[in-house]
């Protein structure tokens, strides 16, 4: 009896010896109705209780799934439950243990300035939730190197953040992405500013559009492809005609180290409309195309992108016209025949009349004109040949002589 006594009083001291923040071992006995873990704690004689909510950080984390009677436990102690007379209990946390063992080998092994691996586990108003082991944040300002409207696309993904404060005391643990973007940045600047020439073609990725042009990412680091450099016909907006994570190839059109600029051209890698339209339309091609402007000297046609020729006043009709408006409005679809191509001048010389077939009265002219050339050159071969003694007035006969 005196032996039972003795461990009855051995456990009862080793119980009022449990403090708050104590770590002790727990075996789990059973699981109650409110899903809770009921433990012994081990070389007390004392029950203690595990919450659901104090099992584990993960927030699907089942632990009656995980667990099963007989397991044992490393626990801290929160608090005691209950009164001495009562028994008494303690509740515990499995959860609060991982947390504090995680802040102790967080602040041992790494220190301000350390680069983290670390998934995002939430998006909140002011910045983003990472699991570094301990609940670390990122706060909004310190995710980009530009302002981010949508933050809940971090979520999911595991991002590479620089330590920035670490406070275990306070649970306090800072991190910002935006510091190795910069580093990486910076890196990738001396990279592509060191290799690059003006003139170079090279690949890229578009990164994003705006309304003035489009940013290709040759490697870290970014330049501006204009929205009049994407294309010799008329872009209004980038996404038009491109898309993010696209490949384009890209010529340099000027360096900018000091401002960090690169400007890019994506049309100027593709063959320009002139050189094109001299091999696909010589002269004497029949084109369509639309009339862009009226001038008071003639139309300008486009008849390929980026290609437009000129319809002058007296090429748009047999009939005379006094101004180009009275026949074409801006916006008509026309038919023009090539009169002449100039690639190196960048010029294009159309009729609209040449398809057109001609009035009998312009014929007429145009025969009476042949017959008097005709006349003439008969008169040259014959007063040419001086062995056969014609003369003029041979040829012209009474005509002459009156």
């Amino acid at each position: 009896m005196n032996e039972e006594n003795n461990e009855l009083l051995a456990a009862l001291d080793a119980a009022t010896d449990i403090k708050v923040g104590d770590v002790v071992k727990g075996e789990i006995l059973v699981f109650d109705d409110q899903r809770q873990a009921i433990v012994g704690i081990e070389g007390t004689g004392v029950e203690g209780v595990i919450p659901a909510r104090e099992y584990s950080s993960k927030p699907d984390a089942d632990m009656t799934a995980e667990l099963k009677i007989g397991d044992v436990l490393d626990l801290v102690v929160i608090r005691k439950i209950g009164s001495d007379k009562e028994g008494g209990s303690y509740l515990l946390s499995k959860k609060r243990l991982e947390a504090r063992l995680a802040w102790d080998k967080i602040e041992k092994d790494h220190k301000p300035g350390d680069v983290l691996e670390v998934p995002v586990i939430q998006a909140v108003r002011g910045g983003l939730v990472v699991d570094a082991g301990v609940r670390g944040f990122i706060p909004a300002s310190m995710i980009e190197n530009r302002f981010v409207s949508d933050l809940n696309q971090y979520k999911g993904q595991t991002v590479r953040a620089q330590i920035v404060e670490i406070d275990p005391a306070d649970n306090r643990l800072i991190l910002s992405r935006r510091a190795v973007i910069d580093a990486e940045r910076s890196e990738a600047i001396e990279k592509v500013f060191g290799t690059l020439n003006e003139g170079d073609v090279v690949e890229g990725k578009v990164a994003r559009m705006t309304d003035f042009g489009a940013f290709v990412d040759l490697g870290g680091v970014d330049g501006l492809v204009h929205v009049s450099e994407i294309s010799y016909d008329r872009v209004s907006k980038p996404a038009d005609v491109l898309k993010a994570g696209e490949t384009v190839k890209v010529k340099v059109l000027g360096l900018d180290k000091e401002k960090q600029r690169i400007s890019l051209s994506i049309k100027q890698t593709q063959p320009g409309p002139w050189e094109k339209i001299a091999t696909e339309a010589p002269e004497g091609t029949v084109l369509e195309g639309t009339v862009k402007r009226l001038t008071d000297f003639g139309a300008f046609v486009q008849v390929a992108a980026g290609v437009e020729g000129l319809v002058h006043i007296s090429q748009i009709s047999h009939k005379h016209v006094e101004s180009p408006a009275e026949v074409l409005k801006s916006g008509e679809t026309v038919k023009v025949k090539v009169l002449s191509v100039d690639p190196a001048a960048q010029r294009l010389s159309l009729s609209i009349k040449a398809l057109e077939e001609r009035p009998a009265s312009e014929k007429k002219e145009d025969k009476q004109t042949d017959n008097k050339q005709a006349s003439s050159s008969e008169i040259k071969n014959y007063t040419a040949d001086e062995e056969e003694g014609f003369t003029i007035g041979d040829i012209l006969g009474d005509d002459f002589s009156k």
